[in-house]
C-alpha cells in the first residue's frame, strides 16, 4: 500500500510527522530537533507532535534510553500504529502526568528501584551522573491478568530493563519456599526498603562485570584458596 505524502497538510502535524519518520528518517536512524524544524518550517511545537507518537506505540529513543545518542539526538526505533489511517489513531498507553511522576518518585524514595542510585549521583568508575525517570513495568497479577505499574529508574537501568516483566504470584511462591530465617531476613529488608551488601557480595558483583581475560586472572588467584 502506498503511503500518503508527509507533506500533505490535510493530515495534521502529528500524522505528517509519523509519515516523515517512516518515509524520510527510516527505522533505526537518528534525527534531531533541527531536522524536525527543517522538515516543518513555521509549524509550532512540531517536536512535541513527534513525542506524542509514543502514546500510539511508536518507539522513539532519546539519550535517556540509548546512551550512544547525543543530548539533542533521537532515534526512530520502531513504527507503532499507522495514525494516518482513518480510525487508527488510538492510543496504546496513557502519558504519565507530572502529578503521577512526583508521586512515583516520592513513593520510591527518589532512588532508582533497580540499582539504588540517586539523581545526580555519579556512576562508579565514570563521570556520568544519574538521572531518574518513570518506567513502566508489566506485572502479572496473582490469580491471572496483568497490569502496567510505574516505578522510578535511572537512565542506565531503563535501557537494560525495557521489556522486563515480573510474575507476582511466582515471586510470592518463591518467598513462601524460603525457610523461616530467610523469610525473616527478607521481611526486615522489605520493612526498611534497604539492604547493606557485604564486601564479598560487592566483589562478586564487580567480578561479574570483568572481561573474560580478567575473570581468568581472578580465578587463577583464587584457585589455591579453594583447593
Amino acid at each position: 500500500m502506498t503511503l500518503p505524502s508527509w507533506t500533505d497538510e490535510k493530515y495534521g502535524t502529528m500524522k505528517r510527522a509519523a509519515l516523515w519518520l517512516v518515509s524520510v528518517v527510516g527505522e533505526g536512524n537518528v534525527f534531531t530537533k533541527e531536522d524536525i524544524k527543517d522538515a516543518f518550517p513555521g509549524v509550532s511545537q512540531a517536536d512535541r507532535r513527534v513525542r506524542d507518537l509514543r502514546d500510539y506505540g511508536w518507539r522513539i529513543d532519546t539519550h535517556r534510553e540509548d546512551l550512544s545518542l547525543g543530548q539533542h539526538e533521537q532515534r526512530f526505533v520502531a513504527q507503532g500504529t499507522p495514525v494516518w489511517e482513518p480510525g487508527r489513531a488510538t492510543k496504546s498507553g496513557t502519558a504519565i502526568t507530572q502529578t503521577q511522576r512526583r508521586d512515583v518518585l516520592a513513593k520510591d524514595g527518589h532512588l532508582c528501584r533497580s540499582c539504588g542510585i540517586a539523581p545526580g549521583e555519579v556512576y562508579a568508575g565514570t563521570f556520568e551522573t544519574a538521572q531518574l525517570d518513570i518506567a513502566r513495568r508489566m506485572v502479572k497479577q496473582p490469580g491471572g491478568g496483568a497490569k502496567v505499574e510505574l516505578l522510578a529508574e535511572c537512565n542506565r537501568c531503563r535501557v537494560g530493563g525495557r521489556g522486563h516483566s515480573i510474575d507476582l504470584e511466582e515471586f510470592m511462591s518463591a518467598v513462601a519456599r524460603l525457610g523461616s530465617l530467610q523469610q525473616s531476613m527478607l521481611a526486615g529488608w522489605v520493612a526498611q526498603d534497604k539492604r547493606e551488601f557485604g564486601a564479598v557480595e560487592r566483589l562478586w558483583a564487580e567480578y561479574r562485570t570483568l572481561p573474560e581475560e580478567s575473570r581468568a586472572k581472578v580465578q587463577e588467584f583464587l584457585a589455591p584458596r579453594n583447593s
